[in-house]
């Protein structure tokens, strides 16, 4: 669930116009936010709409691969209703949880400093019995309406989220690895939902995909806040990387595994997707691998910007060019 803290990122960067050039703007806005939109804030209901879609591609998919084509006719819509419904409420959990403890490091970075536990607008009580029950809630849902699978990956999310991820994001800057593991996991509760084997290629190739989808994704945002991060004391890949150079190698490296990825699943052996895929994900890739070398050669927020966004384009083109070509 990583990517989902990326999307609140870039909409509190860009609701500013500039990070930090606007950071008391949202504090005085402070007095008049109600108590649905502190709850929004928490939980990040519009930015988990995107864990939502990611496993809506995977339940997709893994109804293609069962029922050997796809149909509207067919789709089971009642369990996809309780699978989004479960997923939803993991992930609502699992982001509040994650805002209780990191309150001291929201204080101190002006995009972050008026969500609600750091603006002392909700107890840290009422945020732990709410990120408790949705957790629960979500876990408990798979599993009596769904099937066990997918509640275990489900469960298996917030733990590392929770546990791993977010202490580690102010001890090692490896944490933005650790971190792309419970984001890379939607696709993988779909798939099991929809009676796919959680633990067969089909279901970790798009694990993988997510993963280093995620990186390039992950970096381009972490340079563009990497004074708010070091000001927070979190260990990130771009902390002092004031050129740039050292974040957008990253980002080519990973771009690149993402590339090759697309081409993979079309090997004979393999035969997860068809020719249409393998070509325009790994086109799709290589030119995200432009725009980090460009990224690395400007080293400015302008090209850091572009590659963010083309990552954002990226990820819905690919999911339904994928969904196309699956066998």
């Amino acid at each position: 669930m990583q990517n989902n803290q990326s999307w609140q990122k870039l909409a509190e960067v860009h609701s500013a116009g500039a990070m930090s050039e606007q950071p008391t703007k949202l504090i005085e806005k402070s007095e008049t936010v109600s108590m649905r939109q502190d709850l929004m804030v928490l939980t990040k209901v519009r930015l988990n709409i995107f864990v939502l879609i990611t496993a809506l591609f995977g339940f997709l998919l893994a109804s293609k691969s069962i029922a050997g084509g796809f149909s509207f006719g067919t789709l089971d819509y009642w369990k996809l209703f309780h699978t989004l419904l479960g997923t939803a409420a993991a992930a609502f959990g699992a982001a509040a949880f994650n805002q209780l403890m990191e309150i001291e490091q929201d204080k101190q970075m002006g995009r972050t400093k008026n969500r609600p536990l750091p603006a002392e607008r909700m107890s840290v009580t009422t945020a732990f019995v709410i990120g408790w029950l949705l957790s629960a809630f979500g876990v408990i849902h798979l599993g009596n309406t769904v099937n066990v699978e997918s509640a275990y990956i489900a469960a298996a999310t917030i733990a590392i989220y929770v546990f791993a991820y977010t202490p580690m994001k102010r001890q090692h800057s490896a944490n933005t690895l650790v971190g792309a593991i419970p984001g890379a996991t939607p696709p993988m509760i779909g798939w099991a939902a929809a009676g796919g084997t959680w633990y067969g290629w089909e279901s970790w190739y798009l694990f993988a995909i997510l993963f280093f989808w995620q990186l390039p994704h992950f970096v381009a945002i972490n340079w563009f806040c990497r004074e708010q991060y070091e000001d927070a004391g979190y260990k990130m890949w771009s902390n002092g990387d004031v050129s740039g150079k050292k974040t957008a190698k990253l980002a080519l490296i990973y771009s690149f595994v993402l590339a090759l990825l697309a081409p993979v699943a079309c090997l004979p052996g393999v035969d997860m997707a068809t020719w249409p895929w393998g070509i325009g994900g790994f086109l799709a890739g290589i030119y995200m691998c432009k725009l980090s070398v460009d990224f690395g050669r400007i080293g400015d927020r302008k090209s850091s910007r572009k590659l963010f966004f083309f990552t954002l384009l990226y990820l819905p083109l690919a999911l339904t060019l994928l969904t196309l070509s699956w066998n």
